[in-house]
């Protein structure tokens, strides 16, 4: 006769299984629904905590079954690798977070002059709901200083007109929509001194001789205070981030003197209290991409 030996089933590693697709599921929905749908980001911040509740909950049950696997062989190790493998995506977004918000400052807007920083020509406005903020004060200017110290504004030997040009153009490659400007880029200057059109010889027979070296912004000087106080050219945009479709306002000012033009830009978050380091980021990118426009125009 026969012995036949009845294995032990885990219930932690099949509930573990159900929790973590559920997490899963969960977050694919709400990041779908937010990037392409009307959801509103505290919305999305609730739900892709509560993801991560499931997906770490899913987590530990599944440790419980793999144990029992272990010490009594019952069944459920293939219910808790699921798991495992279904939390991963949850679980990531929630460390990825937690992480940036354990050593990134609370701030959720940075400028290039925190001495001065661009006013709004529109200033933003959103429904935070649960996620409160407070207003912008010196003390967040010092942070952001102290996190991102070479997040400064650039001085380009061109003129004005020349940078505006680059300056629409990479808005515009980077994602960004402008939907207000205001000032003037000196429409009376010589015609010699406009910027060519794109395309063909002229373009190039017409780009600056001198290659625009991005330099650190003088904040305290003399000339700073001239550059503020300048006519020039500001320009506000709007930005969603690819993948989490997270919204953020962007202000670019250019103030001209003598030769050369000074370009700085201001991000915030339009929700919340922290942005995660991703306005810094924003402004970054910007810039870098500005300065190889600007560089490669005049190499050209």
């Amino acid at each position: 006769m026969a012995i036949r030996y009845d294995r032990p089933v885990s219930s932690a590693a099949r509930v573990s299984r159900l929790l973590g697709a559920f997490s899963l599921v969960l977050a694919l929905a709400v990041l779908i629904a937010h990037r392409f749908g009307g959801l509103a980001t505290p919305y999305l911040v609730l739900l892709l905590i509560a993801a991560a509740g499931f997906a770490l909950l899913a987590a530990l049950l599944a440790a419980v079954g793999l144990r029992s696997l272990w010490t009594s062989g019952a069944e459920g190790g293939l219910a808790a690798l699921a798991a495992l493998i279904y939390a991963a995506f949850p679980l990531g977004i929630g460390a990825f977070a937690a992480e940036r918000y354990m050593t990134l400052p609370d701030i959720y807007d940075v400028s290039t002059d925190p001495v001065a920083a661009p006013d709004w020509l529109s200033t933003p406005k959103a429904d935070q709901i649960w996620l409160k903020r407070n207003l912008v004060t010196p003390e967040d200017r010092e942070k952001q200083m102290a996190a991102y110290p070479e997040l400064t504004g650039r001085r380009y030997e061109g003129a004005l007109d020349r940078v505006l040009e680059a300056v629409r153009k990479v808005a515009k490659q980077s994602g960004l929509t402008i939907v207000r400007s205001s000032g003037t880029s000196e429409p009376d200057r010589d015609p010699e001194d406009r910027p060519a059109k794109p395309g063909g010889d002229e373009a190039v027979a017409d780009a600056p001789g001198i290659i625009p070296v991005p330099t650190p912004r003088p904040y305290d000087d003399d000339v700073a205070k001239l550059i503020r106080g300048a006519n020039g050219v500001t320009l506000q945009a709007s930005h969603r981030t690819l993948i989490l479709g997270l919204r953020f306002d962007i202000l670019i000012r250019l103030r001209e003197e003598a030769e050369t033009t000074f370009v700085d830009i201001r991000v915030a978050s339009r929700y919340g209290q922290h942005d995660l380091g991703f306005s810094a980021e924003i402004a970054g990118d910007y810039l870098k991409a500005l300065d190889a426009e600007l560089l490669g125009i005049a190499g050209g």
